[in-house]
């Protein structure tokens, strides 16, 4: 398993929770994903990429990207935050301004991306959409979970397709 972030901070911060649970066989890099897909291209089964398209100039590329690592018949897994007012109210007004969850500015509005615009991207890349899911949140109880409304966080989940005649 690897673990990569272009952010050294967030990296040790990674790497300590690792020692402190335990968890061995896990390894971190500072390291774009593009320069790992040049690196490593189909060399993983599963490749998550979380809460971070929408933070990054070209969200394309990095999905190129984690298409290439992931081998044939693998699976790619992104979450982001689709962009319409209920998300700019909920996910920045609110977490970021209100409620403090995140700091403020953590969220650029003309970043956030529409699942139509990531389903369109992972098609470019070679990907085929199997699921998609909302994820939501409850800051009173804290509770967070798996649904159908995709309006403001959500999550999909990619396929590589096999190659012909493999059987994966």
């Amino acid at each position: 398993m690897l673990g990569i972030d272009l952010a050294g901070k967030a990296l040790k911060v990674a790497q300590l929770h690792a020692l402190e649970a335990g968890t061995r066989g896990v390894k971190y890099r500072e390291v774009s994903a593009e320069a790992l897909a040049a690196e490593q291209p189909g060399s993983f089964d599963v490749v998550t990429c979380m809460e971070m398209l929408e933070h990054v100039p070209k969200p394309a590329s990095v999905i190129q990207a984690c298409a290439t690592l992931v081998k044939p018949g693998g699976w790619v897994f992104f979450s982001t935050i689709n962009r319409n007012l209920k998300s700019f109210a909920f996910a920045i007004v609110g977490a970021e301004y209100i409620l403090g969850m995140l700091p403020r500015g953590t969220h650029e509005y003309a970043k956030l991306i529409r699942p139509s615009e990531l389903a369109a991207y992972c098609r470019a890349a070679g990907l085929d959409l199997r699921h998609t899911l909302g994820m939501e949140h409850n800051p009173l109880t804290r509770r967070y979970w798996l649904s159908a409304d995709t309006s403001v966080n959500y999550m999909f989940a990619t396929q590589k397709p096999p190659l012909l005649g493999s059987q994966k």
